[in-house]
């Protein structure tokens, strides 16, 4: 028995096109399954939690980075497989895996299912970044835009970096302490935000850390120049930029975070790998 979860509100509605064409896949192969509906992510999450038992090969996730998160929560630390469709804006869930977009994911069904690292703040797992200072005020910018678009994000960071001041940052790396200005912090299990952001380039979900990138403070206009970079990663590679692995990973500053673009609160946050939490599929 397979589990369905649609997001039909994805992508601008792209979500409910392509739960039609799930579910025409799975008819058409005589695949057995049961779809989960719901009229919001809390109960969407309670149902699937319900749900959950020895019986069901997989759950099937339709729609954007939110909705992975959401069935992030259930489906840690369990023997149940997460094969997500990509329905959304960003889908920077699918691109870390490496796995087609769209129903042609479905294929890996044929295939065993692999375990991956997630990320864990505040009692909640993440699978991509967790972020605070410029782009969280970004993504909170970006998510009262209406606009459905994979460079929504980059519309929101123009609107607000004539306003963006750097914080002081304080952080504590595997028991090791420091200080210091910056203008973006990214602490990464895998290795894109933001609709293919390379922000933590060389993370690796299977190596128990998490990249830390902090980009201390630059000139807006610098800001502008280099901030393209991060579609190919090559940011990492200005005088600006460090990037520190840990296991365990402490900030605080008078900021908020965000996790896989869902808002996690206001700092200070501590954030740990937990070690192949997830059974999904990979490249």
């Amino acid at each position: 028995m397979l589990l369905l979860l649609v997001n039909p509100t994805a992508g601008g509605g792209r979500g409910a096109k392509v739960g039609e064409m799930v579910r025409q896949w799975l008819r058409s192969r005589k695949r057995n399954f049961k779809e989960i509906s719901a009229s919001s992510a809390e109960s969407a999450q309670s149902l699937l939690r319900a749900s959950i038992s020895d019986q069901i090969e997989a759950v099937i996730v339709v729609g954007g980075d939110g909705a992975m998160n959401l069935a992030m929560q259930v489906l840690a630390k369990t023997q149940v497989p997460l094969l997500p469709i990509s329905a959304g804006t960003g889908n920077d869930f699918v691109r870390t895996l490496g796995i087609p977009h769209g129903v042609q994911a479905l294929n890996l069904l044929n295939e065993p299912p692999n375990k991956i690292d997630l990320g864990m703040v505040n009692n909640r797992y993440f699978g991509n970044i967790l972020s605070t200072g410029f782009d969280s005020l970004v993504n909170e910018r970006a998510n009262r835009m209406r606009m459905r678009h994979p460079f929504k994000y980059n519309f929101a960071m123009i609107l607000e970096l004539p306003f963006f001041q750097p914080k002081n940052y304080s952080f504590i790396v595997d028991g090791k302490r420091f200080e210091g200005e910056a203008m973006l912090i990214a602490i990464g299990n895998g290795r894109s935000y933001g609709g293919g952001m390379l922000v933590t380039p060389d993370a690796n979900i299977r190596d128990n850390l998490l990249d830390l990138m902090v980009l201390s403070p630059v000139s807006k206009p610098e800001f502008l120049r280099v901030f393209p970079k991060v579609y190919k990663g090559t940011h990492k590679f200005h005088p600006k930029v460090s990037i520190i692995r840990g296991a365990n990973i402490e900030v605080d500053a008078v900021a908020v975070a965000y996790a896989d673009g869902e808002r996690v609160g206001d700092l200070p946050i501590t954030a740990h790998s937990v070690p192949r939490a997830l059974l999904t599929w990979t490249a």
